[in-house]
């Protein structure tokens, strides 16, 4: 959960900690010190002199960066990595607890990811449904096969 604090100066806009600011936007903490240097993004200091980052702004960032409607913004993230990405047909989606397995049937073959409970609920995965695995590695191992 994100902690906000309430200002008086821009209306009770929620402000957020720039770890919490940087979250939601997908970027790092040193990447948003230097967008508020650079001045692409406002902040409040408080009196002790942090910096605070009004959710507007946020919204703003988010908005421009990630599409308007909501099929722009699915069409971003699925532009993540085309060679990473493998589309097939959900075969089975079992919730047990805080985890999910989800079993996707590519060409033949089966590729597993365990996820949590919520994120499959979220997405409403359900077997018999179109979906992509995104593959991130840092390194692929060959076995001889035949």
């Amino acid at each position: 959960m994100l902690k906000k604090a309430k200002s008086s100066r821009k209306g009770n806009e929620d402000l957020l900690k720039l770890r919490d600011a940087a979250l939601q936007l997908g970027i790092s903490f040193p990447t948003i010190k230097q967008w508020i240097y650079k001045k692409k993004i406002r902040s409040l200091q408080t009196a002790g002199g942090h910096h605070r980052i009004p959710q507007g702004e946020i919204d703003r960032l988010l908005f421009r960066t990630r599409g308007k409607t909501e099929p722009e913004r699915k069409e971003v993230v699925r532009r993540v990595s085309g060679r990473n990405q493998l589309v097939g047909r959900i075969e089975a989606v079992r919730i047990s607890g805080l985890m999910a397995e989800i079993v996707i049937s590519i060409g033949g073959q089966q590729i597993t990811s365990i996820i949590t409970s919520r994120s499959a609920r979220e997405m409403q995965l359900k077997a018999g449904q179109t979906a992509a695995a995104l593959i991130k590695a840092t390194e692929v191992m060959i076995l001889r096969v035949g």
